[in-house]
């Protein structure tokens, strides 16, 4: 991927809003796991991009400082020979002076041809700089965005289980409405009242068979005294009671 694409992406990835993504997605979860692997897989490939360019503007840069160096020296050579040349030429060696001036020009061309490339380099590492600034800057964004959809991500799933736990609760205190007639608590209540209905019935019913057992012992008493009576009729003592 090249840096150009690799810095689109950044932009584009970086410009997202993620609220109006989510209220657009039919499943906001999965979406937003499709988001969290898209940015991951985009911030690692920014990231190989970005030290690639880094790289390439650090070996400009050290060609710069070469460059930059090189003159220095030449230009040192170049003075030197030409201190020579002016020693030997008051000396009055004119061949060899000449010798040296001719080094000293040497140089000299060695220090411009430096220089220029010094020169050259130098706009390059400003772009390139400029470039790896952006892309260092759009990363970082990325970075944010991430995290905010890690963020989101994770309040999306708290708030589904939430929302389930709820939906749990709420079924199972339908499942147990004691006013349901048809529920299982209901049905117990029911059945507990018949019961208690039996004994109440079953202690009438006592009660009853008392009360006739208690009749009968006053009927045997009646029945005892009429024969008492009939005995003394028939010993003769109607009279005496009569009487």
């Amino acid at each position: 991927m090249t840096k150009q694409s690799i810095f689109g992406r950044i932009a584009q990835l970086a410009r997202a809003n993620i609220n109006s993504l989510i209220d657009q997605a039919e499943d906001p979860q999965l979406m937003l796991d499709q988001l969290v692997r898209d940015y991951s897989n985009s911030i690692a490939d920014a990231e190989n991009a970005i030290a690639q360019t880094i790289g390439n503007l650090r070996l400009i840069e050290e060609d710069h400082r070469e460059d930059v160096q090189n003159a220095q020296e030449w230009g040192q050579k170049a003075l030197a020979a030409s201190r020579k040349a002016d020693e030997l030429r008051a000396g009055g060696n004119a061949a060899d002076a000449d010798k040296f001036d001719a080094l000293a020009r040497v140089a000299l061309t060695r220090q411009l041809q430096s220089e220029n490339e010094a020169k050259g380099a130098e706009p390059t590492i400003a772009a390139q700089t400029e470039v790896v600034d952006k892309l260092k800057s759009g990363l970082e964004k990325m970075r944010e965005k991430l995290n905010e959809l890690t963020a989101k991500r994770n309040e999306l799933v708290a708030r589904q289980k939430t929302a389930q736990a709820q939906s749990q609760v709420h079924d199972a205190l339908k499942s147990i409405d004691l006013m349901d007639p048809t529920s299982e608590v209901s049905r117990f209540e029911d059945k507990i009242r018949r019961e208690e209905a039996k004994v109440l019935g079953q202690q009438e019913l006592a009660a009853s068979s008392l009360d006739a057992q208690f009749e009968s012992l006053e009927d045997i008493g009646e029945t005892t005294e009429v024969e008492a009576r009939l005995a003394l009729l028939k010993g003769g003592s109607a009279g005496a009671i009569t009487q």
